[in-house]
């Protein structure tokens, strides 16, 4: 039993200390809880670390952190890139500023500088802050819209996204290669800060960062005119984006601004919400029972590390309606392109980047303006790469790139998904659309009516620990051994294998390549303009299956989403 070799090592090696011990040694006779922890080591993946906080080598703690740090550290050294410093920024979750400091010290005990922030801040600044003070790196202690158990560490490269090939694969490499957790290095923070290897950042950088997202406002004249008359209500859902937030809408101009009190003031607990996460529709209980005593116009809510918006809008009966990740982002491209039509013109080379999970509606904004549509792979950093590639070319003129996850990017300030600019765009949209006697809703309705009624919806089950690990992988390797011909009722027209970099047409029988990274998706394309995908998740132990239906106007497509999901999750029961 390997697991019980580690345990037992972390129980009395010399490297661990004695809280992490004592809380080691209360597990005598927990054999599970035991194995959970021990079985595996906590994975540097692509998208950096996340699990659950405890001692232990799958979970998040000093020394998983340290050990993580010290492989980016290596990296770096490796690269002679340790002069211009890592930027450092946490999240309101238990124990992120303490692993901040963890990876600080860590980079300052190996002669690399740590800027690091004062406070909490959300991960949209930090991708900012990246390539403001020219760094290169960045480091992010925040676990998103997990559970309150959670905590994570994202690694960002120079350009300000989070890191991808070749830079993601020598960076896990180089954290595999330590197989000692006590050789990761630390140092006194007194020394550090004396030595100059540890800087605190704050406020110069929160107001460049500020000035950034007003030069993305498209419609200063409508803000001017309406900004007074909507009335806004907002949650951070206990993290990081309060401050921000209302500080960007308070600098355009919008007065009515109500801020959910319970849920204002950071907290790691998240105690008045189970899941702190904007598509959840717990997560806006709060919000709209305020939004009815306020009559609010619009009610928002950002996740804890405020790089995702969560949306309700007034419908024309007073009730508040839910927008989908895929309907806010649709709204926001349909605004922030139009008005770059009508104010510059679209340029030649212009662009529209979406993920491959993304609703096909975008599809339809791309063709209309003359935009070149780009899919990339889940994951906003994609995006970010693809900018990237943009500013090396010379080739590509980034209009707006998004995801279904309720994250969007309008400007290259950053190169993450950032909610704040999402909170200022959609309040600058809802002034514009008053001018035009429109509220946000009939803006959506316009938008079904001129590119089609997409419905669109993610299912996702959760399976933990090993036995969760391996049901996963069943699934996948039953539907990509066994590709299904038909599915809810609709045949598979092609299927797309992007682990193995392939498209099986079976209509025609051809097999091309999808032209993008290894990755274990799959994807079918469906008759009727229907779609599935499904792909486990790269941050928390589910499977997800995504899938998007076309109907002929919204009742029929929510019928045909419906039957198509009941159809959907029966496959699913009988594999499981």
């Amino acid at each position: 039993m390997e697991y019980r070799k580690a345990y037992e090592e972390w129980l009395t090696g010399p490297a661990f200390d004695e809280q992490t011990k004592a809380e080691l040694a209360a597990l005598a006779g927990n054999e599970k809880e035991i194995e959970d922890r021990f079985y595996t080591e906590l994975e540097f993946g692509t998208a950096g670390l996340r699990g659950v906080i405890g001692a232990g080598t799958n979970r998040m703690n000093y020394y998983t952190v340290r050990r993580a740090t010290q492989g980016l550290a290596n990296y770096i050294l490796e690269l002679g890139a340790e002069k211009k410093g890592v930027a450092i920024a946490y999240d309101c979750r238990n124990m992120s500023p303490e692993f901040a400091d963890a990876a600080a010290l860590c980079l300052a005990a190996n002669g690399i500088k740590a800027y690091v922030f004062e406070s909490l801040r959300p991960t949209p600044e930090l991708s900012f802050a990246v390539r403001y003070l020219g760094c290169t790196a960045g480091i992010n202690v925040t676990a998103s819209h997990n559970p309150p158990e959670y905590n994570g560490y994202k690694v960002y490269w120079e350009d300000g996204a989070q890191i991808t090939p070749p830079h993601d694969e020598g960076i896990m490499a180089r954290v595999k290669a330590i197989t000692d957790f006590g050789s990761a290095k630390t140092m006194d923070k007194e020394a550090a800060v004396a030595a100059g290897l540890y800087q605190v950042i704050g406020a110069e950088v929160d107001d460049a960062y500020m000035a950034e997202l007003k030069k993305q406002v498209k419609s200063w004249d409508a803000i001017a005119a309406e900004a007074k008359n909507i009335r806004i209500v907002y949650t951070p859902l206990h993290g990081t984006g309060n401050v921000p937030a209302r500080r960007i809408l308070r600098e355009l101009g919008f007065e009515n601004v109500f801020v959910v009190p319970e849920q204002e003031k950071p907290d790691g607990n998240f105690p008045t919400v189970s899941y702190p996460n904007p598509e959840a529709k717990e997560a806006f209980a709060l919000a709209l029972n305020l939004a009815k005593e306020k009559d609010a116009d619009i009610v928002l809510a950002t996740d804890p590390d405020a790089d995702r918006l969560g949306v309700y809008v007034k419908g024309h009966d007073g009730e508040y309606i839910a927008l989908t990740g895929n309907m806010s982002g649709s709204l926001l491209a349909e605004y922030e392109i139009s008005r770059t039509a009508q104010i510059s013109g679209i340029p030649e080379d212009g662009a529209l980047i979406k993920t491959i999970v993304t609703t096909n509606l975008c599809d339809g904004i791309a063709k209309a303006y003359g935009l070149k549509l780009i899919e990339v792979l889940t994951g906003f950093k994609y995006i970010g790469r693809e900018i990237l590639g943009f500013e090396k070319s010379g080739k590509g003129t980034y209009l707006f790139g998004f995801e279904e996850s309720y994250g969007c990017l309008i400007g290259t300030h950053a190169r993450d998904k950032d909610g704040i600019v999402a909170v200022m765009a959609l309040c600058e949209a809802a002034a514009y659309y008053r001018t035009q006697g429109k509220t946000l809703w009939d803006a959506m309705l316009d938008l079904y009516a001129k590119y089609g009624y997409y419905k669109d919806e993610v299912r996702s089950i959760t399976l933990k620990g090993i036995e969760g690990l391996e049901k996963i992988r069943g699934i996948m390797d039953g539907l990509r051994n066994e590709a299904p011909t038909e599915i809810g009722g609709l045949k598979v027209l092609a299927w797309r294998d992007y682990k193995k970099d392939a498209r099986y047409d079976l209509v025609t029988g051809e097999e091309t390549k999808t032209g993008l990274p290894s990755s274990n998706v799959l994807y079918y394309e469906l008759e009727d303009g229907a779609w599935l995908c499904v792909r486990p998740s790269g941050t928390e132990p589910k499977i997800k299956f995504y899938y998007g239906v076309k109907g002929e106007n919204l009742e029929d497509a929510e019928a045909k989403s419906a039957a198509a999901g009941e159809k959907i999750i029966a496959k699913i029961d009988a594999m499981l």
